[in-house]
């Protein structure tokens, strides 16, 4: 494994720990927010102050994709980490809440650039024997950032008065060293490079990555990828015997080039525009409707929407308040520590318990696969969900054992989603489509888990209020239930599988 695209991946994933990190200071700072502006019968002004940031993030998503693929990847991560950076100063100086949800739409621009772009990013300059490792880092820096971030949270709420500002201020300094990164460390995708006519460029970031001189099958496998519109034309491969010799010959010009299109096939012509009449060429969302984009937008949409209905954003953005609901207080009681800061500071050790599984996944993601993975932990995740629910029906339990259930509950039910739900539904939509429209489909995803999202956070406080916990989770688990069917019909295994091949998979499925 060349150490350079390791390091450019873990740089680009950066951008997810920022989001991991303001997750967690917005669910800590708002026990105090609620005192300082008399939010605590205002359900409906806590979820739009909690929405706000997904509201932003929604919005420029909308032309992320368009944005990436004129601009670059590259260009689009360097915006993500000035914005990240703004947002942290106004949260910093917030007079009023009017002020602090303007400061959550600026971090919501920066996160919705970063949560779509760097999967992309990563799939791009990956290997592909090694692209599901390393598109499981944005989970683990975005657990990290949580982790980070609590324990900033739970050490400042033993102040004698804590800050929320400052809380959310301190986002800004993390931002500085992602713009560094962005600016003197990361190069330009070379997938993107070759849709623009930047062959060259394509090959020299391509030398870097992967440590040798000779790419030229890989450079090859990148512009038979890019579909410049009516340009590109294949005929059927068919299999045969006559050209053996001229196939082996090109699979030996790349030593880590593993892929069926380089197998024993006839060889026949493509045609392909001229870089500088192919790069006007932008992608239309009519694109998207076309055999085997049309399906991979179908599962790339389901899964990141199955992914929120799952519940775990408003678990995750208010598993304090979960915690002190459910009366964690009595489990450190004796301690002398608040219910606020033992809510925290579980919130912490859960967070932390996080990072193990995900390193486990990392593990798994080109071993048992995509889809094996979400198979498996839809199924904990469920029951979690059910124990979450008899944690917190009316029982008459014994209050420490009902602390207890509700703690191990929402561990288990966060451990098996960031080994499933979490990394791979950004995975498969950074692989589903081709080159032509990656960035444009991975909009459109990403606009569906930003409408998911936004939806249950908002959402959340008030069934809060009228279902109770019990009654929360119960339609999780239910979602979760039939996002399992989802998978089993709809998902097809993706490791190891060069880009370029994975999108022609989605075309022969959608034949039969």
């Amino acid at each position: 494994m060349n150490r350079a695209v390791v390091l450019v991946a873990l740089a680009a994933s950066l951008g997810n720990l920022l989001q991991g990190w303001g997750n967690a200071t917005i669910a800590g700072s708002l026990l105090y927010i609620k005192k300082e502006f008399n939010l605590e019968n205002e359900p409906k002004v806590e979820g739009l102050i909690v929405v706000m940031s997904l509201v932003g993030a929604a919005i420029i998503t909308t032309c992320s994709g368009t944005i990436a693929d004129r601009l670059g990847r590259r260009s689009v991560l360097m915006l993500s980490s000035v914005l990240y950076f703004l947002s942290g100063l106004v949260m910093l100086w917030t007079p009023n809440v009017y002020v602090l949800l303007l400061a959550r739409l600026l971090n919501g621009f920066g996160i919705g650039l970063s949560v779509t772009i760097v999967p992309v990013y990563i799939s791009e300059t990956s290997p592909p024997e090694i692209r599901g490792l390393l598109n499981t880092l944005p989970q683990f820096t975005g657990s990290g950032g949580l982790f980070l971030s609590y324990c900033m949270v739970f050490g400042m709420s033993l102040m004698t008065a804590p800050s929320w500002r400052l809380m959310l201020g301190v986002l800004s300094v993390p931002s500085f060293f992602y713009f560094a990164f962005t600016v003197f460390f990361l190069p330009e995708s070379p997938s993107w490079l070759v849709s623009q006519g930047k062959t060259l460029e394509a090959k020299h970031v391509l030398q870097k990555l992967r440590g040798k001189e000779d790419v030229s099958g890989e450079m090859a496998l990148l512009v038979e990828g890019i579909e410049f519109g009516k340009d590109v034309k294949y005929n059927v491969i068919s299999s045969t015997d006559d050209h053996k010799d001229a196939t082996t010959a090109v699979s030996k010009s790349d030593d880590n080039l593993k892929s069926p299109l380089l197998s024993p096939h006839q060889i026949v012509p493509i045609t392909i525009a001229p870089p500088s009449e192919s790069a006007l060429k932008r992608p239309k969302l009519s694109e998207l409707l076309e055999p085997g984009v049309r399906h991979a937008l179908i599962v790339g949409i389901g899964l990141q929407l199955f992914q929120q209905f799952s519940g775990i954003n408003g678990v995750i953005y208010y598993t304090p308040q979960i915690l002190e609901q459910s009366g964690v207080a009595v489990l450190l009681s004796n301690m002398g520590i608040g219910s606020e800061s033992t809510s925290l500071l579980v919130s912490g050790i859960t967070t932390l318990l996080m990072l193990p599984c995900i390193a486990i996944t990392m593990r798994l993601m080109d071993i048992s696969g995509r889809r094996r993975l979400l198979l498996n932990t839809v199924l904990v995740m469920t029951m979690a969900l059910v124990i979450l629910i008899i944690a917190n029906m009316d029982l008459k339990m014994n209050s420490v054992i009902c602390a207890l259930l509700s703690t191990v509950g929402v561990v288990v039910y966060i451990c098996s989603f960031v080994m499933g739900f979490g990394p791979i539904p950004n995975i498969l939509c950074s692989e589903i489509f081709s080159t032509r429209v990656r960035g444009l489909g991975s909009a459109v995803c990403s606009l569906a888990y930003w409408t998911g999202d936004i939806t249950v956070t908002y959402t959340f406080p008030v069934l809060l209020n009228s279902i109770g916990l019990a009654g929360v989770f119960s339609v999780y688990a239910v979602v979760c239930a039939v996002s399992w069917v989802f998978v089993f019909l709809n998902v097809p295994e993706t490791k190891g599988m060069p880009l370029e091949l994975i999108s022609e998979l989605f075309i022969v499925i959608q034949q039969k």
